[in-house]
């Protein structure tokens, strides 16, 4: 399976950056899954968990509130006001 750069961000640190295989995000639109060659996509963040499969299949949790989920040519950016690993 083909892997996308990801990117995530809070308002004063980066938090994760690395190869997924799969991110699912929940915006105030609802759920969305991502996998490589994904077309182009900007959306609001609603509060709640991002879900990223990393590229060596284990799953990385991320608590987000506020911001924005980029999908650009396999490469996605996760902007938010509050974010912080899921121990």
């Amino acid at each position: 399976m083909a892997n996308m750069q990801v990117s995530v961000v809070s308002a004063d640190n980066e938090v994760w950056s690395g190869e997924a295989s799969q991110v699912i995000a929940k915006t105030v639109e609802g759920e969305i899954g991502v996998l490589a060659g994904h077309e182009p996509l900007l959306a609001i963040l609603a509060e709640g968990e991002v879900r990223i499969t990393k590229a060596d299949g284990k799953l990385l949790k991320v608590d987000a509130e506020g911001g924005f989920f980029s999908v650009n040519k396999n490469a996605i950016e996760v902007v938010a006001s509050r974010a912080s690993l899921v121990a």
